[in-house]
């Protein structure tokens, strides 16, 4: 086998490179704009020289026929070659360089002509219409070829019909000048061909530049792979034009934002309504790996400018991190209770060992009841006031967390919550939360106590937790409802300023509300309304409202 490449074959057809193809449509339509506008204009423009050439021709045949003498040389006088009319035609016709002109009588006989052979002998022509009394523009061939022509009638002084006078331009002169406007014509058809070849290479530079130099099969591939990245990817994407206005949204943008196609072409406000996320997607709050919540999910926003103007933001689902962070903070919680009972019941497991060692039976006896009876009356004050198991359970075992921390946690006389709740998890998830910041607020002080206060009112559940910590100043009672907003140092797992956010939102879902106050006392008192929380006595509790998990939600917020 030979090893010579084969030779490359010629390819014809248009440049692949957007710069090429836009310069070479450009040029050739310049070029055919430019050759039509010259068409255009050369075909009236014969026409009108031809007009010009009559009307020049009937005014000189007008003129002509204005002289006073030639009506009565034609009547005394014979056509002649020396004779007056063909001398004072002469005269006019080499004073006004026209081809010929031809005076004639009522018969068509020449008076004058260019060629004194032609006087005396009818006109080629037939000038009935100027005998008659009318006035002719015409292009006809006669004996001195194609010329353009104006015929006009003679008249004697009394105003009667003598003969007629007809005067010729010649064609080749109309034609002449016709064909030397052409060359000036094309010159400037060609000047505005340059000007516009020479825009048309600087506006498909700019495309050069703003596509990259790329083909167009090199911007369709990226098109369509560009699609296939944004709907595949499992990341929200929105894309915002100079106004504010979203102009692309991914799949994965429209699940986590609740929303669909119809956003496109409004703004943030319009598409999500108020809030935290459409004041990051709008720009008006700025930072990385910016918190936000929407619905029940937990997202992570990202916003970056664009050269035109606009803007990408970018969207991360965190609600299954958040969940696993709060429940291992849940689960070390429990880690930390375990413990210390576990360290309270090795040191009661001494003393219960030295007083028996000691054969101090009775106290023995003692010990051991009242210890039983302290763990159990705390119980049963839980169970006898709040009769659903979760929301019990939940306190009870807050309150060994609450005496390991040194605070007194305590369910207030007035709470009275009956076993119909309709929504249990979204209950303990705002108990939780609360009662958790409220742990945090008061630990390391002295005299620590959070009072827990559930009752209903009908169907309605209000639920309070005071504390007696430092309280919430009073302009910051609505910021700490804000998702992202918190005092406090973030844990391991991510970041604060969720909790609150989240308590507020199960509640206005409910159309109840979450408000801060000051605790009588001093502290801070959280007060959570929510309506219809309770099923109707005879009914089954069911799940008719749609909670967050309760992990979700424990994130100390304050």
């Amino acid at each position: 086998m030979s090893s010579t490449p084969p030779a490359r074959r010629l390819r014809l057809g248009l440049p692949r490179r957007v710069f090429s193809q836009v310069l070479l449509m450009q040029v050739a339509i310049a070029a055919g704009v430019a050759v039509l506008a010259t068409g255009l204009f050369l075909a009236p423009l014969s026409d009108q020289l031809d007009d010009q050439a009559m009307r020049r021709a009937l005014s000189i045949a007008q003129t002509t026929a204005a002289q006073p003498q030639l009506a009565d040389e034609v009547e005394n006088t014979p056509p002649t070659v020396g004779g007056p009319v063909q001398r004072e035609a002469e005269k006019i016709r080499k004073a006004t360089r026209a081809e010929y002109i031809v005076v004639m009588d009522t018969r068509g006989v020449r008076w004058s002509h260019t060629e004194p052979a032609e006087i005396g002998r009818h006109v080629s022509t037939d000038p009935s219409d100027a005998l008659a009394g009318q006035e002719v523009m015409e292009i006809d061939e006669g004996t001195l070829g194609r010329s353009a022509r104006g015929k006009v009638p003679l008249r004697d002084g009394d105003g009667e019909i003598v003969g007629a006078v007809s005067v010729g331009i010649a064609y080749d002169s109309v034609r002449a000048l016709l064909i030397h406007a052409i060359p000036e014509l094309l010159a400037y058809a060609g000047g505005a061909l340059a000007v516009g070849a020479l825009a048309a290479w600087f506006i498909s530079r700019r495309v050069q530049r703003q596509t990259r130099d790329l083909a167009f099969s090199d911007i369709s591939g990226l098109l369509a792979e560009r699609e296939a990245m944004l709907h595949g990817i499992r990341e929200g994407v929105v894309a915002l034009d100079r106004a504010g206005r979203v102009r692309l949204l991914n799949d994965e943008a429209q699940r986590l934002l609740g929303i669909g196609e119809e956003a496109v072409g409004r703004s943030p406000d319009e598409a999500l309504g108020e809030g935290r996320t459409a004041d990051v997607l709008a720009g008006r709050v700025t930072g990385t790996d910016l918190l936000t919540v929407r619905g029940q999910r937990v997202l992570i926003a990202n916003r970056m400018p664009t050269d035109d103007g606009g803007a990408v933001a970018t969207l991360r689902d965190r609600t299954e991190l958040e969940q696993l962070g709060r429940e291992l903070d849940s689960t070390r919680g429990l880690i930390d209770a375990l413990r210390a009972q576990d360290h309270e019941h090795a040191n009661r497991m001494h003393t219960l060992l030295g007083l028996l060692e000691l054969e101090m039976y009775d106290d023995a006896v003692d010990f051991v009841g009242e210890v039983v009876g302290d763990h159990r009356a705390t119980s049963e004050q839980v169970t006898e006031k709040i009769e659903d198991p979760l929301l019990a359970a939940l306190l009870v075992g807050k309150a060994t967390v609450a005496a390991e921390r040194a605070v007194a946690l305590r369910i207030s006389d007035r709470t009275r919550l009956p076993d119909r709740l309709v929504d249990p998890r979204g209950l303990v998830t705002v108990v939780g939360n609360l009662v958790d910041n409220a742990l945090d607020a008061v630990a390391g002080t002295t005299h620590a106590r959070v009072e827990v206060e559930l009752r209903a009112e009908g169907r309605t559940v209000v639920l309070r937790v005071r504390d007696t910590g430092p309280g919430i100043p009073a302009e910051q009672r609505e910021l700490v409802f804000t998702e992202g907003w918190s005092t406090k140092r973030p844990p391991a797992h991510g970041k604060r300023g969720i909790g609150l956010s989240l308590v507020r939102r199960l509640a206005e879902r409910q159309g109840g509300s979450a408000t801060v106050g000051e605790a009588h006392g001093g502290g801070a008192e959280f007060t959570v309304i929510l309506p219809e929380a309770l099923a109707q006595p005879d009914l089954e509790p069911a799940l008719t409202v749609p909670s967050a998990p309760t992990s979700v939600a424990k994130e100390e917020s304050r």
